[in-house]
């Protein structure tokens, strides 16, 4: 095997590959950081990155192997985790000046999870301040001039330019689905509550999500196997039977799915490439595809999200506020004292609304099997100074619907162009089978990166 090309491997041939003595971990690692290397000065999607110690995980994973103890389905292969995921080997500081250094005693639940999978932490990618708004120093792999999105930007940027087969995110707004995108990988926000969020920095325990990246739906499909069970350390997360997200993804569906193309009440923001975009690709899907107009109660979703957001955040980020205001941007200064001054009423009415727009959606997904829309309204905007507009997610976060973004369309300076795929809350493995289904009738087959 061709060692240049292992930075290329999906997750789910690397792991294989490992299993059957192909290749090492040692040799998969090295392969990713020799990309790394290669591109990390233009594209700077890492934060912390230590090569002799993900070398030296790699090795520890080898010699499982070698010694005949258990293997796990993520054996030897390199994982990015944003860094507000706590890992108690490498500093997690939440991008942020006011948690500079700061090392966790404990791993996250899922970085805890990966580690039992087999998993190399290769190490912690760039995040935005706090998750939020204000950008990191990453860029956009495809043109370094454009924002890579946010806030999961080093994620997004590592596994489109190669650096490592599988990426953690997260989602509060539009944090996953944006950068992939915008980056031109898969990206998946499941279900709320399906992955636990124990050790991640908390801002909405409403709105805060967990997600991935990868550079096919089998290895979004594996990521979701491994990390997708109940913790008792997150409340919203449940105890349930294994889901063979894997099996599920790969089936035929039953009967041609039918996919609802909803443009939203944003419409109007979009560029004219999206919609031209957006139109040759519902032509393509012919019949099984219906326009559907949502009702007016998600007209105000936008406002509700923020106002659960920010009320959220200002509780969640009082100590940081208190201590050191002064050295937060003024983008999250003005949130945290918006936030401060959201009334109890105006939080538990706006909470309230979210089984009801649910509820909304029960009749759509009873005759269509997912809802296709824009991921963002454009391609990656030209400059460093913003991630983007995140409002296409908006209203699928705040109903906590699981989402996917395609790498199916692309703008015409070149860039990247996603697509949003939404499906019904706890029906995730059936929204990547018709993901699967999607990309294979639009292409021809899945799309690969390398």
């Amino acid at each position: 095997m061709d060692a240049f090309r292992l930075n290329w491997l999906t997750a789910g041939d690397a792991a294989r590959s490992i299993r059957d003595g192909a290749i090492s971990s040692e040799q998969l690692v090295e392969a990713c950081l020799a990309r790394v290397r290669e591109v990390e000065d233009r594209i700077q999607a890492w934060q912390f990155l230590d090569p002799e110690h993900a070398l030296n995980q790699a090795r520890a994973r080898d010699q499982d192997r070698r010694e005949g103890r258990a293997v796990g389905p993520l054996q030897g292969v390199p994982v990015g985790v944003k860094d507000i995921i706590d890992t108690m080997d490498m500093p997690t500081e939440d991008g942020t000046v006011l948690h500079a250094g700061r090392t966790p005693a404990d791993d996250a639940t899922v970085v805890a999870i990966l580690r039992a999978a087999g998993a190399v932490i290769m190490g912690k990618t760039v995040t935005t301040e706090c998750a939020t708004y204000t950008p990191g120093k990453t860029r956009n792999p495809h043109n370094p001039e454009h924002t890579p999105g946010g806030s999961s930007s080093g994620s997004a940027a590592a596994v489109a330019a190669g650096m490592v087969p599988l990426a953690l995110g997260s989602q509060t707004n539009g944090s996953v689905i944006r950068p992939a995108a915008y980056c031109g990988v898969y990206g998946f926000k499941p279900t709320h509550g399906l992955i636990s969020r124990h050790g991640v920095l908390k801002l909405s325990r409403t709105l805060d999500h967990m997600g991935m990246f990868a550079r096919t739906l089998d290895d979004i499909a594996l990521g979701c196997e491994v990390l997708v069970e109940g913790d008792a350390h997150d409340p919203d997360t449940l105890m349930r039977a294994r889901i063979p997200f894997r099996e599920i993804a790969t089936e035929e569906p039953p009967l041609p799915p039918l996919i609802a193309f909803v443009k939203t009440p944003l419409w109007e923001r979009t560029d004219e490439d999206t919609r031209e975009a957006f139109a040759e690709l519902t032509d393509a899907l012919g019949d099984r595809v219906v326009e559907v107009d949502l009702p007016d109660i998600v007209l105000d979703a936008l406002e509700l999200h923020r106002t659960i957001m920010e009320a959220e955040m200002a509780a969640a980020l009082v100590d940081e506020y208190d201590r050191g205001r002064e050295r937060l941007s003024e983008s999250l200064r003005a949130q945290l004292e918006r936030g401060r001054r959201v009334t109890a009423f105006d939080y538990q009415t706006a909470r309230a609304r979210i089984p009801l727009l649910n509820d909304g959606f029960a009749e759509l997904f009873e005759r269509c099997d997912a809802i296709l829309t824009p991921a963002v309204a454009g391609t990656a905007p030209k400059g460093l100074t913003s991630t983007g507009d995140p409002s296409f997610c908006t209203l699928w976060t705040l109903c906590g619907m699981p989402a996917a973004s395609l790498p199916l369309l692309q703008g015409a300076n070149g860039l990247p162009l996603g697509v949003q795929l939404v499906g019904q809350r706890h029906h995730d493995a059936r929204l990547l089978r018709t993901a699967r289904w999607l990309v294979t009738q639009i292409t021809g087959g899945e799309p690969q990166d390398g």
